[in-house]
């Protein structure tokens, strides 16, 4: 059994336990460790190994809340989450890539080195693929690198697409004109762009044509100059609308291309064009594949236990039988 005092500032230590407690009862069941509150700090108790553990998050933790961040279980999810070598990366280097502002002033940046890799990816390359599972941050950081190149003159206007394909729902079937039948797909974009922007700044672009929130299908017979292209929920784009949407790439642009495979919504007989597309890439100069983790989950909790539990079903482990060769048989 080893304890080890681990000092916390006054400034930081409502921030880093959290109501009632809830992150340091998190980083307890986390780690393997008893944290008792001390005037100077914390004392960590358990075995070795899961004390340095938890008391290396405790000081990463610090980083985070002295950097203005309110301190969440997600934060402390992910830090214990951890790898010995993702773990020795500083933490600092997160905190300090902001990417921009919200309209409120709040500071947008990685939450997960991940999603740090995504960025500089992005910022690096002509075309970045974001892949991942839901709730990683692959559509709304690549809205506010589009907002921030847009702010510093890098590109004329920002394009934001998405096929028109969400589970199994046929446009046909909902009520209204093209653009209202339309919009409820795009919303998500809509959001992400409100926050950033502020509801009349949006409006503003819009008219002007600066910002443009269309289907995938009106890309089709365009070439896009100077423009920041966001295609979202790629997975659901066919062979050919990928490769028509790719080849629409004009100079002093910039595109990310983002979609979880896991979650297609095409026919029956439909390939996926992000599947095909990754594929066929991965090794073009000038373009980045960026895969996420449930680790990269940066919403609630739940979504990442939810994401996991999906990953076992869907490749559960072997069952072995009296044929394997741990048993001294052989399958025939």
């Amino acid at each position: 059994m080893t304890e080890r005092m681990v000092s916390i500032p006054e400034d930081v230590i409502g921030n880093l336990f959290g109501s009632f407690d809830e992150n340091v009862q998190a980083l307890e069941r986390k780690c393997g460790v008893t944290i008792v509150n001390r005037n100077e700090g914390v004392t960590v108790s358990g075995e070795t190994e899961n004390v340095d553990r938890a008391a290396d998050v405790i000081r990463k933790l610090i980083q985070v809340a002295r950097s203005g961040e309110v301190i969440t279980l997600q934060h402390v999810n992910y830090l214990s989450s951890l790898s010995e070598e993702e773990a020795r990366e500083d933490v600092r280097d997160l905190l300090s890539d902001v990417v921009c502002f919200s309209k409120q002033g709040k500071p947008i940046r990685p939450k997960t080195l991940g999603q740090k890799r995504y960025v500089d990816l992005i910022r690096k390359n002509t075309l970045t693929f974001g892949i991942g599972p839901a709730g990683t941050g692959k559509t709304y950081l690549a809205m506010a690198m589009a907002v921030q190149a847009f702010k510093q003159d890098e590109v004329s206007r920002i394009i934001l697409t998405r096929p028109a394909i969400e589970a199994g729902e046929k446009l046909g079937f909902l009520p209204g004109d093209l653009q209202s039948k339309v919009d409820p797909y795009l919303r998500p974009l809509y959001d992400a762009l409100y926050e950033m922007m502020g509801p009349d700044g949006v409006a503003r672009n819009l008219e002007r044509g600066i910002i443009e929130v269309a289907p995938l299908a009106y890309m089709r017979g365009r070439t896009l100059d100077h423009s920041f292209i966001v295609l979202d929920e790629a997975q659901n784009t066919t062979q050919a609308q990928m490769k028509m949407f790719l080849t629409r790439i004009g100079f002093h642009s910039k595109v990310v291309v983002t979609g979880d495979l896991t979650q297609i919504d095409l026919p029956d007989g439909q390939k996926s064009g992000l599947r095909q597309a990754v594929s066929i890439l991965q090794n073009v100069e000038d373009i980045g594949i960026s895969r996420f983790t449930k680790q990269d989950v940066v919403r609630h909790p739940l979504v990442q236990r939810i994401v996991e539990a999906y990953e076992h079903s869907e490749h559960p482990e072997p069952a072995h039988g009296p044929w394997d060769k741990k048993d001294g048989g052989s399958r025939r």
